[in-house]
């Protein structure tokens, strides 16, 4: 196993899924300290690895190329001969590239006809586990075997913002008016999938109610795609003490995010990125699974919030259910369900 001089790491896509998988990057540089390890996504998402000291290289893949620069990026991959190659994602492009890598070695999920491009694939198991230990048993084929039950550290996800980074967030934030003297707390009220979506109005009574209630500064975030949306829950809240911020890219967002007191988010990238920079995170989850999709302990100050309905888990992007009960599991959770919970996170200090 000592003979992996070049080892790469991909999770193609998704900005949380891949904030999922630092606890695998970590793991593999503790057992091969000496080994070059690489990291292959999205050429967005991969940009929340930077600085990550585990590290040596990024590889962004743009899911725009045409196929002659497809053809090119595999080259330059080939190129880099790399001894391992482990493939957190295991969908059709992503085998493809790993088998494509001229790795020797090559783990993988088996799923369907992709375990053979995987000399190591991991079978499908029964057992329940959460997104964190799914992607470090794909690590047990090189001898990385952490003990169990998985203990926070094993746990830990991890964005790394530099100085620069969290001076630029600071000065921003109060170029936006915001009193560093007060509590500062975060909302997210978008999503990838409606099905995701807590209700605009609950957002903007709960926003409302932490300014007021609470004394606290509320910013409202949201992606380019989201601005809508924002501006929609901004305007229907009192707007005292209420913020909306810009789109910003994913580290700035991760700068920010890094100075709240406490961030709430629907189930979605944000939500995973506040928790990897140590703010204390209020999951709101729908048709996810919590057990999977959250794996932040309490201790932390992290909390999940889902009412349970009949109909868990649906696994839908959009909602299949008509009349009273469409949307039921996000019109179960209630304002005053949410405001509890961010009551108590902030009394914790």
């Amino acid at each position: 196993m000592n003979l992996f001089k070049k080892i790469l790491i991909t999770r193609l896509r998704f900005i949380g899924d891949i904030v999922l998988t630092t606890p695998v990057i970590r793991a593999v540089r503790k057992r091969f300290p000496n080994s070059y390890i690489a990291y292959l996504a999205d050429k967005n998402a991969i940009s929340l690895l930077e600085n990550n000291p585990y590290l040596d290289e990024l590889i962004p893949f743009d899911f725009s190329w045409n196929l002659r620069e497809q053809i090119n990026f595999i080259k330059s991959l080939r190129a880099k001969k790399f001894d391992l190659v482990i493939d957190l994602f295991g969908n059709p492009r992503s085998a493809i590239l790993s088998f494509l890598s001229g790795a020797e070695t090559r783990i993988g999920g088996e799923f369907g006809w992709r375990k053979y491009l995987y000399t190591h694939p991991i079978p499908r198991s029964k057992e329940r586990k959460n997104a964190i230990k799914f992607h470090l048993d794909y690590l047990k084929p090189i001898g990385i075997t952490p003990d169990e039950p998985l203990s926070d550290e094993d746990m830990k996800t991890e964005i790394f913002l530099n100085n620069d980074e969290k001076r630029w967030a600071k000065d921003y934030l109060k170029s936006k008016g915001i009193d560093f003297n007060k509590k500062i707390v975060g909302i997210h009220p978008g999503a990838t999938w409606p099905a995701k979506m807590w209700h605009k109005e609950n957002f903007a009574e709960l926003a409302d109610r932490i300014a007021l209630k609470l004394n606290a500064n509320v910013i409202i975030t949201h992606s380019e795609k989201e601005t809508e949306l924002a501006i929609e829950v901004f305007n229907l809240t009192s707007r005292k003490n209420i913020f909306l911020l810009d789109a910003l890219s994913l580290r700035q967002l991760a700068s920010v995010l890094s100075l709240l007191d406490l961030y709430i988010s629907n189930d979605c990238g944000p939500m995973h990125i506040s928790v990897a920079v140590e703010t204390k995170t209020i999951g709101i989850f729908g048709p996810g699974e919590e057990d999977i999709w959250f794996p932040y302990p309490n201790s932390k100050g992290h909390k999940a919030l889902r009412v349970d309905v009949e109909c868990h888990p649906c696994h839908l992007n959009f909602c299949n259910r008509e009349g009273k009960d469409y949307m039921k599991c996000m019109k179960l959770l209630t304002v005053d369900m949410v405001f509890d919970e961010v009551t108590k996170l902030l009394k914790r200090g």
